[in-house]
């Protein structure tokens, strides 16, 4: 039995390499499955990553252009609140002029009235003057209401009947 056991011994080594290389093999695909794996995962994550990018960078874009927007917005909201500002001192003006008017009117209106006063009152003096002078005078009345209104004459007009027509000659005549 000598002869066997290195035989044996040997054969035990070998075996048992040949165990740790089964063993190393089977660690080297599970690691090389694990590397396919995080390769694909690490892929995937590139993928998502450059498309996030891409959506982060049209995001900027829009935030750029809202922003854009905003500012052109609010430009033109200064301008309008300048501009309602400038409508609103035009009305005041204008309702200042025409309320002057108005009172520059009635002004009017109140010296027309006035003077209306004083005429009536000065015909109302004047017919007392003259009652009291055609009394004074035993003269009759002129004024008793009983006028006697002309008739108008109107203007005779010539008939175009009556306008003898030639034979389309005009005398200058």
């Amino acid at each position: 039995m000598a002869p066997s056991v290195p035989r044996t011994r040997a054969a035990a080594a070998l075996r048992m390499k040949q165990i740790a290389l089964d063993k190393q093999d089977r660690t080297i695909r599970r690691l090389r499955v694990q590397l396919a794996t995080g390769r694909r995962g690490l892929a995937t994550m590139k993928k998502e990553l450059e498309d996030t990018q891409v959506d982060l960078e049209a995001s900027h874009k829009v935030i750029a252009g809202l922003t854009e927007i905003g500012l052109s917005m609010s430009k033109k909201i200064e301008r309008m609140k300048v501009k309602k500002q400038q409508v609103r001192a035009n009305h005041v003006e204008c309702h200042q002029k025409f309320q002057a008017r108005i009172h520059e009117a009635e002004d009017s209106m109140q010296a027309q009235h006035l003077l209306i006063e004083a005429l009536v009152d000065e015909k109302d003096s004047l017919l007392q003057t003259i009652h009291g002078l055609q009394e004074a005078n035993n003269a009759p009345a002129p004024f008793d209401g009983d006028w006697e209104e002309e008739p108008e004459e109107e203007p005779e007009e010539e008939e175009i009947g009556d306008i003898p027509l030639g034979e389309g000659e005009i005398d200058d005549e």
